[in-house]
């Protein structure tokens, strides 16, 4: 253990002598974290629609004034009164506004006869989460118009009650979790192998090389460094991302407890992941050239940014051995739901057993060689 410890010792004086390192292993995921978890999760609200009323009569009277309780509410669309369809669809062209809704001239008459009114929705489906609000929001509209002034006391229609069991969850704290890991896995970046190879790079491993520490020693001993620096950053993520993000409770004692023992071990597998994938690597270059590639391949299938059910399924098959994916899982059964170690020990069995594997794997391949 001395010999371990003499390791972790300098390596960790290293990590807190540089300021820069720190900032980036904790402050970075946090300021994208808010970044992303409001440019990507806010509703939809502030669209321009052009409304081209042809038939000025009572019914299409009622049907404007309903466009205009969306815009003083729910804010989703603001109208912008034409004259002209020719002109609204070039404006809409343009990008001067979002979509047009026509109200053609028969639209009184056939609402009178009961011919099938139709109103048409002319919109730029380029951008898809615009034209989902808008049909979401129209669709609502035209259901309201064509509900019956006085409601029956006996509703004849089934209905759907929704009942929800925790509170509303904005993007951000959906992001959370995704933040959290991505922090650690910046940690395990740095330290997982990174540091040995920039020693090779040096020279300064022949330092502990010709001493008798074993391969495992060594190992663990980068690997526990590691792990502190990943702990420590992902419990600062913790806390003030909760914070940020209006978790409730972000300060239980019991979810502190159950998100560090997470930590821990999603810190471990991460760094011993690493020291695995670098143990042979010689190039400092090699590391910073991956990282990109393993953020991608590692980060977005783990249903950190999206819910991995809407992945192909072969994408769900990299999720399933991914070691983000049971993070990530864990982190969002604690932040979202508050819940015990029974709902997140399937992930810590996974993670462990993974940083037991990727521990011997490293070992095995390590070669104490000059």
């Amino acid at each position: 253990m001395n010999r371990i410890w003499a390791i972790i010792e300098r390596d960790l004086r290293k990590f807190f002598r540089s300021p820069t390192l720190m900032l980036v292993s904790m402050v970075f995921p946090l300021i994208q974290l808010v970044v992303l978890g409001y440019a990507f999760g806010g509703k939809i609200k502030n669209l321009k629609v052009g409304v081209v009323d042809q038939d000025h009569l009572l019914p299409a009277v009622r049907l404007r004034e309903m466009f205009g309780a969306i815009a003083a509410n729910a804010r989703t669309f603001e109208t912008v009164d034409y004259t002209d369809p020719h002109r609204a669809i070039q404006d809409l062209r343009n990008g001067r506004i979002n979509a047009v809704v026509n109200v053609p001239p028969d639209f009184s008459r056939d609402v009178f006869e009961q011919a099938g009114p139709q109103i048409a929705l002319i919109e730029d489906n380029t951008d898809n989460f615009a034209v989902s609000a808008l049909e979401g929001s129209l669709t609502q509209i035209v259901g309201a118009y064509n509900n019956p002034q006085v409601a029956p006391r006996v509703p004849h229609d089934v209905t759907l009650s929704v009942v929800e069991m925790y509170p509303y969850v904005p993007y951000i704290q959906y992001l959370l979790a995704g933040s959290v890991v991505l922090s650690i896995f910046v940690s395990a970046m740095i330290g997982g192998g990174i540091i040995y190879i920039d020693d090779k790079a040096r020279g300064l491993h022949e330092g502990y090389l010709v001493t008798p520490i074993s391969k495992f020693e060594l190992i663990m001993g980068f690997n526990l460094s590691g792990a502190a620096k990943a702990i420590l950053a992902g419990f600062v993520l913790c806390t003030m991302g909760a914070l940020l993000a209006g978790i409730p409770q972000p300060l239980d004692p019991g979810r502190l407890l159950r998100l560090t023992v997470v930590i821990v071990v999603t810190s471990l597998a991460l760094i011993s992941m690493m020291f695995m994938m670098m143990v042979r690597v010689s190039d400092p270059l090699v590391p910073r050239a991956t990282f990109g590639v393993l953020n991608t391949l590692l980060f977005f299938p783990s249903g950190a940014v999206y819910p991995i059910y809407g992945f192909p399924a072969w994408m769900r098959a990299i999720a399933i051995a991914d070691p983000f994916t049971y993070a990530v899982h864990a982190f969002k059964s604690l932040f979202l739901k508050n819940t015990g170690f029974v709902a997140i020990s399937g992930d810590l069995i996974f993670l462990t057993v993974f940083a037991a594997l990727m521990m011997g794997a490293a070992t095995m391949l390590f070669r104490r060689t000059l």
